[in-house]
This record gives structure tokens, C-alpha cells and sequence, in this order.
């Protein structure tokens, strides 16, 4: 059996990044279990514990390979037209993107072509200075002409361009945590030339403007808030134009937003030239023209993003290894930003928050996949694409239950819509909160989809501490009026002092004192605060956004989209419901209705303890 591509189960080092005893001492002040309920608890615990090491040992031994008689080093895996290099058991090499890209391919499923730059190409590139030797420069360049073969584009051309992606992809998934850069292959001829090919100027000037922003963020490192204040610079200054052409929309100069999908290819070819004034400014430099530069520097750019420090404190939580290195995936784009028949989105086989069997995800028409994860936006749930493009949806629901059986596994999927023709761009194991990765687990089993002891490697042991949380005192909570309500992205009972910025909030837990992170939407660079933090709230952003995705993950109760949030990060308050909440003021939510609370709430023991201590029988307990 394959090793499952979950984080390792963490060993008593993790004692170590225990939060500090002043904050610790205050948490176990109200609904700490007796120590008979602690001592049922850790036996629990500790025999899942052994019983996975065992079977997780099992695993390995099994899938270890035989020796492979000495041959040149491979360090570039292509994918494509039905057939890959590589396969599903090659995570070390190919890291989970890259494995589960070839493993689709080789299924026949929708995948755009493309290639792996792999795990060992990243150790090289650290040990060798910065740069890749010579062979593997050349495996890239072999591999892109098959690439350009397939996709019938040339990278460069300036009539018939191939464009990319080239993103990250470790052997195990961290949501956020490295870099992505789209589009890459435009310049001032080639946009010209997309536009020809697809008779969409607005489409082609879109595109353009999405790679000078990402290209210059993750590559050129100028800080990507300069390019949002350009891009809402512009949006004001070409507002009252563009609703003058929109029947019916009431725009009003300084309170209404511009939405991205309504800017023209006049407006776009404006904030293209904006843009590039950016980087002239911050380089001394006009932006690179040459496509083939561009690819270098944008891998050069993705490997170092490994040693970023949110990826270094992600792995520090972790337990992830700095030595495994990422890889780079280097893809034809394929666009949900050419029109109304296009669409992005991402989703889950299964609700990875409560463990329920429904499809479970968001999308937005006329984006790319950037938009939907960031929070920028509020996508759509998933189960209204049926009706928006009913023969892509019916398609999808297709492909990733044959994902789902396949894997023996909850698949976090990414896919593209490009003019009714859909695309997978990823599937992986998904993250999912302690609750929802036994209920996950039990279900499998009841479907005969996998074992007893398959299902128990499903669920990490350390997870269940999540089942052991306290909750609210339920009659104290329905005394208190609802302030707002937001998307419920995972339960949990959260109440702590606000604070609008990680850093605050790591200093504040330091000093003892529970703190609930608001953020207009949170961004990979807080990992520190959000791991700290009791929970998380964002006034924007959908059940698919960075703040869900890994709030989940670490099982914390995470409420995200609460749109009626007028959050001043600059001014540390936000206003709702009539009222200032200044930082240091107390917040409750609820992460399962996704209620929100002015207010400080009293704790009391998980249903689990009460019905151990005997306080709940167990027929009443949910």
C-alpha cells in the first residue's frame, strides 16, 4: 500500500512549540477534564498512535522500491497527450502536484501538458550556488519543444504564443506557502498576437497585466501591495466611464468599487502600462521581454520561494523536512478568464469540515485560479455551476468520484473552464479537520472503499485533540445577540481579544492572552499569527479561501466572507452591526453556524469529556 501524502505524525519534539504556560494556564481555567477523563483520553490517543506507526511502517517497507540499475540522472518529467513519465508512487521526486498531474494524465483525464522540474533539480540548485547544471538546462529545453509540439504554440512567438504556469509542489501540500506565476510567455508583441488568435482584447490585456503583477511580486520581489494601489488607482479613474456603457448600474464616484470583470481593453492596456512603470521604478529595469528569460527566472524564483520564511515556519509546524525541497511544474495555460463560457474553481469530494458525503467547493466565471483561493473575491458555491455550465459540472462530478475511489481519499481538486471545455489542473489528498477526518474515515469503511487499518492511517492521531476542544456555555451563548454572520469555513468555539495583524497576535499570545485574528482576508505571510490565534475571521473571501483552507487544517475555528465586517487594519478596529470593536476588545464566534459574537463567552468541556466524566449521556450527545 502507498504512503499517503499527509504530514508525518508528529513525535514529543512538538512539546517544544506548546503555547506558553501564562496562555496554557488561562485555557485550562474553565472545562478541564478529571483525571480520570485525561487518563481515558491519552490511552485513546496513544493506542492510535501505535497501531498507525504501525501500519504507516508496514506501508513503507511495502512500497520501498527494488534498485534500479545505475543510469543517467532524470531530473525533467513531461506529462501529456494521455501519457506521463511519471506516476502516483513518485511524490518524492515529483512532489504531490507533479505526481498527481502524471497519475491523471496517465488516466486519460483532461489535463494540460506540460512538465516536472523535480525535487532533486531544487537540492542541486542550492548546492550548485543558484543555477542548474548545464544537463538539466538542456532536459528543460527538450521538454519544452515537446511541450510547444503538443500545444501546437511556440513560447516566444508573437503571432501563435505559448503561454504557462509554473508553480510549486512539494512531496506534501502546503496551501499557499510558495509561489505561482501565471500567463508567463506574454510581452508587449505576444499579448498583440493573443488577442489576434482569440479575438478578445479584453481577455488577452487581462492576462497581461495578471503576469506583470505575479512576475513582479514573486520574481522581481517588489511588494505586491504597490500593484494593488496601482489597480485600484485605475479601476477609480475609469469607473464613470465604463457604467456609462453598463445599463442600469448605479455607480457613484468614490463609494462604488470597480469589479475586475467589468475593466475594458482600454482600462486593462492603462494598467498594464502602469504596471510596468512599477518595475522601472522599483528595477532601474523595463520588464523582461524575453519569454525564455522569463521561465528561468521564474523556476529560479519558485525554488527559492522553499526557503521563504512562511514556508520555513510552515514546515516548523509541521514537522516537514527542509532537505526534501519542492518541485517546479511548468504547464500550458489554459484560461477561465476568456468570457462568460469560462470559469476557475476548486473543491472537495467531501466536506473536509464536517465529513460529509457532498460535493464541496467554489468557482467564479471569468477568472483565474489565483482568485478564488486569495479571497479577493466571494466565489459561488460549486452546486450552482450546474446550472451555469451544466455539461462541465456533470463532467466534473464524474471525474473526481473516479479521483476519489481511486486515491481511497477526500481529493482536493483545482480545474479550469475554458469556453465549456473543462480541465483539472490538481488533485491531492485534502486537508480536513479532526471531526471530519474520522467521520471521513468511518465512511470510506462502510463504503468498502478501504480497510479498517487503510482507514485508520486516514485520520492523524494528533487531530484528535481537535474532538477534545471546549465549546461555549450553550445557555450564556443564546443570551448573547448575533452581531453578523459569515461563511462557517470550521467549527469550532473561538473567543478571544481582537487583533488586526499576526505579528500582534504572536506577541499577545506570548503574553497570555487569547487573541482572535481578523484580517480583511488573510495571505500565506500570516501562518505564524494564524497558528497561535484561538480562531480566525475575514470579512471576505469564501469556503475555499486561504483563512479556510488552513484554518481546517489546523483546527481552528475559522468563520471567512462575514461581508458586513468594515475592518480599518490601519485604525486596529472594524465596525458592524452599529458598533466599534477596537483591538484588545473581546470576540466570539461559532465556527459551525458561522455567529458571531460581541462579547466574552465562557467555555465549557467537549461533549467527548462530558459523556467520559459522565455529565452527558452518551444517547444525548451529537
Amino acid at each position: 500500500m502507498a504512503k499517503r501524502n499527509v504530514a508525518p505524525v508528529k513525535k514529543s519534539s512538538r512539546k517544544t512549540k506548546a503555547k506558553p504556560a501564562a496562555a496554557t494556564s488561562k485555557l485550562k481555567a474553565k472545562g478541564r477534564p478529571t483525571p480520570k477523563a485525561r487518563t481515558t483520553v491519552r490511552s485513546l490517543v496513544t493506542a492510535v498512535v501505535r497501531a498507525a506507526g504501525k501500519v504507516v511502517g508496514k506501508a513503507t517497507r511495502a512500497a520501498t522500491p527494488a534498485k534500479a540499475k545505475s543510469k543517467a540522472a532524470k531530473y525533467v518529467y513531461y506529462f501529456g497527450d494521455g501519457k506521463a513519465d511519471g506516476d502516483r508512487t513518485m511524490k518524492d521526486t515529483l512532489g504531490g502536484k507533479g505526481s498527481g498531474l502524471a497519475e491523471m494524465t496517465n488516466a486519460g483525464l483532461p489535463v494540460p501538458p506540460g512538465f516536472t522540474i523535480s525535487t532533486g533539480a531544487c537540492n542541486l540548485y542550492y548546492t550548485n550556488g543558484g543555477k542548474l547544471t548545464p544537463a538539466i538546462e538542456d532536459e528543460i529545453v527538450a521538454q519544452l519543444r515537446r511541450l510547444e509540439k503538443s500545444a501546437k504554440a511556440t513560447l516566444g512567438s508573437a503571432t501563435n504564443p505559448l503561454l504557462v504556469s509554473v508553480r510549486s509542489g512539494a512531496k506534501f501540500s502546503m496551501p499557499g506557502m510558495m509561489d505561482t506565476i501565471l500567463n508567463l510567455g506574454l510581452n508587449d508583441q505576444a499579448v498583440e498576437g493573443l488577442k489576434a488568435r482569440t479575438s478578445n482584447g479584453r481577455f488577452a490585456y487581462d492576462s497581461y497585466r495578471r503576469f506583470i503583477q505575479m512576475f513582479g511580486s514573486v520574481v522581481l520581489e517588489i511588494p505586491k501591495s504597490v500593484f494593488e494601489h496601482e489597480f485600484l488607482r485605475q479601476k477609480e479613474d475609469h469607473g464613470p466611464r465604463i457604467a456609462k456603457s453598463v445599463s442600469g448600474w448605479d455607480y457613484e464616484v468614490g463609494k462604488t468599487v470597480l469589479p475586475d470583470d467589468k475593466l475594458d481593453e482600454i482600462s486593462l492596456r492603462h494598467v498594464v502600462d502602469g504596471f510596468k512603470a512599477i518595475v522601472v521604478k522599483h528595477t532601474g529595469k523595463p520588464f523582461p521581454q524575453d519569454p525564455h528569460a522569463q521561465l528561468q527566472m521564474a523556476r529560479n524564483a519558485v525554488f527559492r520561494s522553499w526557503h521563504n520564511p512562511r514556508a520555513k515556519e510552515y514546515r516548523r509546524i509541521y514537522d516537514i523536512p527542509d532537505a526534501i525541497g519542492t518541485a517546479v511544474n511548468v504547464q500550458m495555460m489554459v484560461f477561465g478568464n476568456s468570457g462568460d463560457r469560462s470559469a476557475t474553481g476548486v473543491g472537495f469530494t467531501r466536506n473536509p469540515a464536517t465529513g460529509a458525503k457532498e460535493f464541496y467547493g467554489e468557482f467564479l466565471v471569468n477568472a483565474q485560479g489565483e482568485d478564488v483561493v486569495a479571497g479577493i473575491r466571494t466565489p459561488r458555491p460549486i452546486r450552482e455551476l450546474a446550472d451555469v455550465m451544466p455539461k462541465a459540472y456533470a463532467q466534473l462530478r464524474q471525474i473526481t468520484t473516479r479521483l476519489e475511489k481511486h486515491y481511497k481519499d477526500i481529493q482536493d481538486f483545482e480545474f479550469t473552464i475554458q469556453d465549456d471545455r473543462l480541465f483539472m489542473l490538481q488533485t491531492r489528498s485534502g486537508k480536513r479537520t479532526g471531526y471530519a477526518a474520522v467521520v471521513i474515515a468511518t465512511d470510506l469503511m462502510k463504503e468498502k472503499l478501504v480497510t479498517p487499518k487503510e482507514a485508520l492511517l486516514l485520520v492523524d492521531p494528533e487531530a484528535l485533540s481537535q474532538l477534545l476542544a471546549p465549546g461555549f456555555d450553550p445557555k450564556q451563548w443564546k443570551s448573547i445577540p448575533v452581531a453578523t454572520k459569515g461563511l462557517p469555513a470550521s467549527p469550532g468555539a473561538a473567543c478571544g481579544q481582537v487583533v488586526f495583524t499576526s505579528d500582534q497576535a504572536v506577541a499577545w499570545t506570548n503574553q497570555g492572552r487569547p487573541v482572535i485574528l481578523v484580517r480583511r482576508e488573510t495571505v500565506p505571510d500570516d501562518i505564524h499569527g494564524m497558528w497561535v490565534a484561538q480562531g480566525i475571521l475575514t470579512a471576505t473571501g469564501g469556503m475555499t479561501s486561504h483563512a479556510a483552507v488552513v484554518g481546517r487544517q489546523m483546527g481552528k475555528p475559522s468563520i471567512v466572507g462575514a461581508g458586513e465586517l468594515v475592518i480599518d487594519e490601519h485604525g486596529r478596529c472594524f465596525t458592524v452591526a452599529g458598533q466599534t470593536v477596537k483591538e484588545g476588545d473581546w470576540v466570539a464566534f461559532d465556527g459551525l453556524t458561522g455567529e458571531v459574537k460581541l462579547a466574552k463567552v465562557a467555555a465549557a468541556p467537549s461533549e467527548i469529556l462530558q459523556v467520559i466524566d459522565g455529565t452527558i449521556p452518551p444517547g444525548d450527545s451529537d
